[in-house]
């Protein structure tokens, strides 16, 4: 059974139970953009040379599916929780990362048209790639980057999604959210799954907005859970209950009692 089937199974077998479900949208391969401005830096050459201006970020995602509501998940934390965890700051320009520096076209989409009612997003499911899969991870001896690069993944597509959803709501970084906007994630290799969620507390990220800033953008998530161990002859062997059940919980997330 391919993908899209299973997940579409897996929506309408849970709609009967959600209320919020049975008024969802579930699209594949959608394409979700965001950008947002961080930093500042001073054109090296050309007829610009000399001036200064913002750093801008893209992230352009493909998650295999997502799903869609109509109003927006609950909270996970009131917006004004004050959070002790210390963000990291890099003070390297981006160039001077293993990252490409390349020319785009800065586009903010959720996935989902301007006149779609299902303008929330609940939940996305995105597929481990295969030069990602943890079999070839750990034939090059990168085992420790398993968990990284889902993490990774998380926090690079919700961010974009929730980001690109407070936009089309008409926030932005001189405007910041007045509510916070959630959404989650399934990534999975067809074996191992993880579950993140993530709660967009602020898009004040500029130089001239970020100055005592006190919120800080959230993603919780489980280290990749293993849902069976192997198939034979047809039959699955070892399967791990409470992964479903997590998938479960996260599809009737939001859902009111029927």
């Amino acid at each position: 059974m391919s993908w899209h089937r299973t997940i579409q199974n897996c929506k309408n077998a849970l709609a009967k139970h959600s209320p919020l479900l049975q008024r969802s949208s579930l699209e594949f391969n959608p394409q979700v953009n965001f950008y947002w401005m961080r930093g500042e830096r001073t054109i090296p050459r050309g007829h610009r040379r000399g001036r200064v201006e913002p750093v801008r970020f893209q992230i352009d995602d493909e998650p295999h599916c997502q799903i869609r509501v109509p109003q927006p998940l609950p909270e996970l934390v009131p917006l004004g929780t004050d959070i002790s965890a210390e963000v990291p700051e890099i003070g390297y320009a981006p160039d001077l990362l293993p990252m490409f520096r390349r020319q785009y076209d800065n586009n903010i989409f959720t996935g989902a048209k301007l006149a779609d009612p299902c303008s929330y997003g609940h939940t996305q499911f995105h597929l481990v790639k295969d030069r990602f899969h943890r079999h070839k991870l750990t034939q090059t001896n990168l085992v420790d980057q398993i968990e990284v690069r889902l993490r990774a993944n998380a926090i690079a597509s919700l961010f974009a999604w929730t980001g690109a959803q407070a936009m089309y709501q008409g926030f932005w970084s001189h405007e910041d959210v007045t509510r916070p906007f959630v959404s989650q994630a399934v990534i999975t290799d067809g074996q191992h799954f993880s579950f993140f969620c993530y709660q967009l507390n602020t898009l004040a990220v500029t130089v001239q907005t970020d100055l005592g800033n006190q919120r800080k953008n959230l993603c919780w998530g489980t280290e990749s859970m293993r849902l069976y161990e192997t198939v034979k002859s047809g039959n699955v062997i070892g399967l791990d209950e409470n992964v479903l059940k997590l998938l479960v919980q996260f599809l009737l997330n939001g859902a009111k009692p029927v």
